[in-house]
């Protein structure tokens, strides 16, 4: 039985008709490859627009009432361009035409962005002379605008049941009404994890610009050792912590279905990239962890109550403050007496006073402190379950380089490692852990 591969190529790999005929070649490579999700056309050089962010600016200029025809010729002239110089005869005129006149009648934004991804699925599906699915007809919303994800999943595979190569366009669906709907940016990816689980296909390649991950950020730690095999737990991990190549909502169609996802370089084909599967295998010449990564701006509500672990509803009292604020948690540590709470820096700050007394109000806490600018870095890996001493390795290395650590949790899975830092130590942390293990 023919293996089933789905393709989702990214914004820099359909950026203009050079990338059109690379993604050409690698389809042509295996035969498994018959399902094609395609993001809207990106940056070509530095200074360039994405046709997304030009999509966007048209709808905002003609929701203030301003011509928007000077933006919109921008994005036609890309479209245009690719057709032409691929010699493609699908009528792009006829297309462009009616999207024009929806902005200017005042269509949503969500319509208004998915033409990128509509627009090049049509030029994509003439240039391969593959069947276009339009994902308004496939991928289903709910009336509150979330995935209705086995309604998806049941219409969508049906609609492919027959095993013609097809083009889905990424980045949207409809509503129950019919309108247009979209993912957050990036969504181009959720889309080709979708169509993954609804063929059961053997491998989701996503193709982008870079040939899959790093164990750390390239801009802190030079020349990074490239990640082989993953986890979805452990990219769950790291994306959590803002090392993104993937969209992180685009793991859960494929983790639920138990489909592997390579990350390819378009720009590099024969680079195997990062497969990321539930069950990584691990060679002896891997290092202990996976990967480091973080993110700063965070701060601590240090809450402290004599006797607190004995009070019933201490933690929920302090949650539920939390929570009627609007304010989303990151991070609960806890001592004796002692409750953190971690939380976004600059979601906190609006509503910073307004919780600090709602707290002592509910908890009549002792004293309530607020730390502020601090980094949380997380050290992932499956390896570190098997070997003994890597938090005596890790904090030894934080030591030497003069890091003070001032929050420290792990979860019940050993999967990872988290410390938090001064703001200041962020980028010396992260090179300090990684030398450590890696270097």
């Amino acid at each position: 039985m023919l293996k089933k591969i789905v393709t989702k190529f990214g914004g820099s790999s359909l950026a203009d008709a050079g990338q059109f005929a690379k993604v050409k070649d690698i389809l042509g490579m295996d035969p498994a490859r018959q399902y094609v999700v395609p993001s809207a056309p990106g940056r070509r050089f530095k200074d360039d627009d994405k046709v997304t962010d030009l999509l966007y600016r048209c709808h905002r200029e003609a929701s203030e009432g301003a011509d928007f025809q000077d933006t919109f010729d921008l994005i036609a002239a890309r479209y245009i361009d690719i057709a032409e110089e691929l010699h493609l005869s699908c009528d792009l005129g006829a297309a462009l035409d009616e999207v024009n006149e929806r902005i200017a009648g005042g269509a949503g934004a969500d319509y208004c962005a998915s033409r990128g991804e509509y627009l090049n699925g049509l030029l994509l599906a003439d240039y391969l002379g593959w069947r276009f699915l339009d994902a308004a007809k496939v991928v289903c919303f709910d009336e509150h605008g979330l995935l209705d994800s086995e309604k998806t999943n049941e219409v969508l595979g049906q609609a492919l049941a027959d095993g013609v190569p097809t083009v889905v366009p990424g980045f949207y669906g409809a509503m129950p009404d019919g309108e247009v709907h979209t993912f957050s940016r990036g969504g181009s990816d959720i889309t080709g994890a979708i169509v993954s689980r609804a063929v059961c296909a053997d491998v989701y390649e996503n193709w982008t610009d870079v040939s899959g991950f790093l164990m750390a950020d390239p801009r802190i730690v030079q020349n990074p050792r490239e990640i082989g095999s993953i986890t979805y737990q452990e990219l769950r991990e790291l994306s959590y912590m803002g090392a993104s190549v993937l969209h992180e909502d685009a793991v859960f169609p494929v983790h639920r279905a138990g489909i592997p996802t390579n990350i390819r370089n378009t720009n590099n084909p024969g680079h195997p990239g990062t497969i990321i599967s539930l069950t990584a295998p691990r060679c002896g010449s891997q290092p202990t962890i996976t990967g480091v990564a973080g993110r700063k701006g965070f701060s601590v509500i240090s809450v402290e109550k004599a006797m607190m672990n004995s009070e019933k509803g201490f933690g929920r009292k302090v949650l539920q403050v939390v929570e009627e604020c609007g304010l989303s948690f990151e991070h609960l540590p806890t001592g004796i007496d002692t409750m953190c709470v971690v939380a976004a820096g600059d979601q906190l700050e609006p509503v910073r006073e307004e919780i600090i007394s709602g707290i002592v109000r509910e908890t009549g806490a002792d004293t309530i402190t607020v730390h502020d600018n601090m980094s949380i870095i997380a050290t992932v890996g499956r390896g570190m379950v098997n070997n003994c001493g890597t938090a005596a390795r890790l904090f030894s290395a934080m030591s030497r380089a003069g890091i003070n650590v001032r929050m420290i949790d792990q979860g019940s899975s050993e999967l990872s490692i988290i410390v938090g830092v001064d703001d200041c130590d962020f980028e010396r942390t992260i090179r300090a852990i990684y030398d450590e293990f890696v270097s």
